[in-house]
């Protein structure tokens, strides 16, 4: 079985992004190269997984101009639908080069991918599909979802987990309150990275973040001298992405035969919600400047846990 090509995995906080431009470079351009690099030249297939937003038409339409812009005609392109999911949905979205999971209700969209598309998607990645998640579906990307109205640590519940680590986004007026509670929460070995609005994260294959327009915003614990851990906070600033942590994730042959087996629809075990506002789309030819650093009205503590003999 030859090694696969795994991509970056695309994480924004809106939809703001597949229409930015860098030094009148668009973003997209960036995910039509990784495209180019299994399928020079394309044709390219592109879906859309509405099941967070219950398949808004408008929202579909926002994405099929994204896709326009770098050469993903209309007709290559199609929304798998939620509800009465038929098998060309099935078969466009397992043929897919990009599959874009869109913002709305993380637990309810959750429920509808976990029984319908999780393995499909899975499956996608490790072949070599880029990924795109959007508000809700960054978040899913990641290690865990929440329960809408519940106090951060309840209502947890497991999700892609494609991404190694807590992701937030667009909450920045809290100071990214409830993304630090349920990283200590979660305790040791795991990090939590909260997306501004208009930003958004790059998650490479050697296990590094990267930064894209604005600044994330980083919590985890620090492995210190002894048996120590200290809970710290940090920026990621654009152009300057996290050092990798871990080696390249290779799956075993095994594994791989597992990932890429036939077997019932959106059965998948892997290696676990607030409302968010709909996506919105702003145009704009350059970068904007990211708001002010806000400090904690109370400073984050270090905290040393030592193990118990």
């Amino acid at each position: 079985m030859s090694k696969p090509n795994i991509k970056p995995i695309f994480l924004l906080a809106d939809s703001q992004l597949l229409f930015w431009r860098c030094k009148e470079v668009l973003f997209m351009e960036r995910v039509r190269k990784l495209l180019e690099q299994d399928k020079p030249g394309g044709p390219f297939k592109a879906a859309y997984i509405g099941a967070s937003n219950g398949d808004k038409p408008e929202f579909y339409d926002i994405f099929l101009a994204a896709v326009t812009q770098v050469g993903i005609p209309h007709e290559n392109c199609r929304l798998i639908r939620s509800k009465k999911t038929g098998q060309k949905d099935f078969k466009f979205l397992e043929e897919a080069d990009l599959i874009l999971l869109a913002g709305g209700s993380i637990e309810k969209g959750w429920e509808i991918i976990k029984e319908k598309f999780q393995q499909r998607v899975v499956d996608r990645y490790y072949k070599g599909a880029v990924l795109i998640g959007i508000s809700a579906g960054a978040v899913q990307l990641g290690l865990r979802g929440w329960t809408e109205g519940k106090r951060p640590v309840e209502g947890l519940f497991e999700t892609f987990q494609l991404v190694p680590a807590v992701i937030d986004v667009h909450n920045e007026e809290s100071d990214w309150h409830d993304l630090a509670t349920m990283v200590d929460y979660l305790g040791s070995f795991n990090r939590g990275f909260g997306i501004p609005s208009g930003g958004g994260a790059v998650y490479h294959a050697d296990w590094s973040f990267e930064a894209v327009r604005h600044h994330l915003v980083e919590f985890a614990f620090v492995k210190e001298e002894g048996d120590n851990v200290s809970y710290k906070r940090s920026l990621i600033i654009p152009g300057e992405p996290t050092a990798p942590t871990e080696p390249p994730p290779t799956p075993s042959p095994e594994a791989m035969e597992a990932l890429t087996a036939t077997g019932q629809p959106g059965v998948y075990v892997p290696a676990s919600p607030a409302t968010v506002p709909p996506e919105s789309v702003i145009i704009d030819a350059e970068p904007l400047p990211p708001g002010p650093v806000k400090t904690l009205k109370k400073p984050v503590k270090k905290k040393s846990k030592t193990k118990k003999k």
